[in-house]
């Protein structure tokens, strides 16, 4: 007993031993949490300041992150002008919103022209209308134009997810003085770039040169000899989850961004991809859950509020199926066998149409599916519901009549669930296409109409069929 136990606390060190090897490769250790809570419990600006600076601000939005309301307001008071700018940009949205109304328009109009021209647009776009316009007016004349002309474009465009700084050459510069230009002009420590750009007189894209490309490049060689022609772009209006695609499509790190005469006005680099990535999967599983907001820092008013509406929605659709129950109450009453087994119709059904569900709007959002392979795909998944339906329709008619001993129940069973699977596969392809096709989010909708039809469907059959057959 003894050695037993002593095994499992060797395996909870074990864990908790691998927890802190992984904590430890970033600046936030625990150590280092519980001593800048100290510090701001204690008012110490000297420490708090010692413990934070050094961290990266990704790491210092996560510490604020973690702090009560009351901790958060004493932390960005004692931090005052040693809060990092770049900070704001790794702050979850509601966190960001509450540091914003602590440090107030000015001291954010201080912080907007340190941040890349994309990362500024991002957290100017997510103001009130009156508050953008203080902020926007109080901005150095360069950085205000800059900002305006991005937030003229399309919410969830390129125009929107660009930035600004990038590097762009003449086509007939040599690869000598571009290599000396970018050494005269000292980049800003945090700039990346992957490509410079080639660009005639009126700014308008010619090429693109990889850096290792140029870098391995005589001197002498001029850029117009080295550029590859054509390159990929997109146009400042596109879409950013199209945007999204082309990056994973082709593995892209950059992308320039042009208008409709084909000049560059910035580039995308493959961070903000990330990004965008992630929000689109986040409003999808949003969609399919009915959570409007997946942050844990949501106020207890807003989540409520949040998930109110969805339940309600969902309130209503089950009412929609309880009604057809209620048309066969009283062989309901006769044959207690029938309560007991219709929930696992319902049931198998919609888990079986949820997984259809899913890979159909998966498949929508990556544009795998078209109408060239949409007829193949619609037929390949009423197969798949097709033979489910008959191999669980065996199992099912096989349980039921362990369980009741009566062979027209099983037969019953195991018929409803033939047809349920089989709708369920039909209908998780149709339903998200006719969604798609009317212009409405198939990842929001489709789980809400999925659910009631197989459930209207599941218990039709069991209890039409229970009420021809057996009674």
């Amino acid at each position: 007993m003894d050695l037993k136990e002593n095994k499992n606390d060797l395996e909870i060190e074990d864990v908790f031993k691998t927890e802190t090897n992984f904590r430890s490769l970033y600046g936030l250790t625990p150590e280092v949490e519980n001593a800048i809570s100290i510090s701001i419990e204690n008012n110490n600006k000297q420490e708090l300041v010692k413990l934070i600076s050094p961290l990266h601000p990704a790491d210092q939005a996560d510490m604020l992150e973690r702090l009560t309301g009351e901790e958060l307001v004493t932390a960005i008071s004692l931090l005052g002008k040693a809060l990092d700018p770049e900070v704001l940009v790794y702050l979850d949205q509601n966190v960001q919103e509450k540091v914003i109304d602590i440090i107030g328009p000015r001291a954010l109009a201080r912080a907007i022209p340190v941040l890349h021209s994309d990362d500024a647009v991002d957290i100017l776009q997510e103001l009130e209308e009156e508050e953008r316009k203080v902020v926007i007016k109080q901005l150095p004349k360069a950085d205000r134009i800059l900002v305006e002309e991005a937030l003229s474009f399309p919410e969830e465009s390129a125009g929107r997810l660009m930035q600004r700084e990038f590097l762009a050459f003449p086509s007939n510069w040599t690869v000598g003085q571009t290599i000396d230009h970018m050494r005269a002009k000292p980049q800003e420590e945090e700039d990346s770039f992957y490509s410079i750009y080639v660009v005639d007189p009126a700014h308008r894209l010619l090429g693109v040169i990889s850096l290792s490309k140029l870098l391995s490049a005589k001197r002498p060689v001029r850029l117009k000899d080295l550029m590859a022609t054509s390159p990929r772009s997109v146009n400042v209006q596109t879409d950013q989850e199209e945007v999204a695609l082309l990056f994973q499509q082709y593995g892209l790190v950059d992308m320039p961004v042009i208008d409709n005469i084909n000049r560059l006005l910035g580039v995308i680099i493959v961070d903000d991809i990330v990004d965008v990535i992630n929000e689109e999967a986040e409003e999808d599983l949003q969609g399919l859950t009915g959570v409007s907001d997946l942050s844990i820092s949501s106020s207890f008013i807003e989540t409520v509020k949040g998930r109110f509406s969805w339940l309600i929605l969902n309130m209503l659709t089950a009412i929609l199926a309880s009604s057809v129950i209620g048309l066969f109450q009283e062989e309901i009453e006769k044959l207690v066998a029938l309560a007991v087994l219709m929930p696992i119709v319902a049931s198998m059904g919609g888990n079986a149409g949820t997984q259809t569900v899913t890979v159909a709007v998966r498949a929508l959002a990556t544009r795998q599916l078209n109408y060239t392979n949409l007829q193949k795909f619609v037929l390949k998944e009423t197969w798949v519901g097709l033979l489910n339906g008959l191999l669980f329709a065996l199992l099912s008619a096989l349980l039921a009549y362990l369980w009741f001993d009566d062979e027209l129940i099983a037969i019953i069973m195991g018929l409803a669930m033939v047809a349920n699977l089989l709708f369920a596969g039909i209908l998780g392809t149709l339903i998200p296409l006719t969604l798609e096709k009317f212009k409405i989010d198939p990842a929001i909708s489709s789980s809400v109409f999925l659910t009631t039809a197989t459930d209207v469907i599941g218990f039709f059959t069991f209890l039409g069929l229970s009420a021809i057959v057996i009674l």
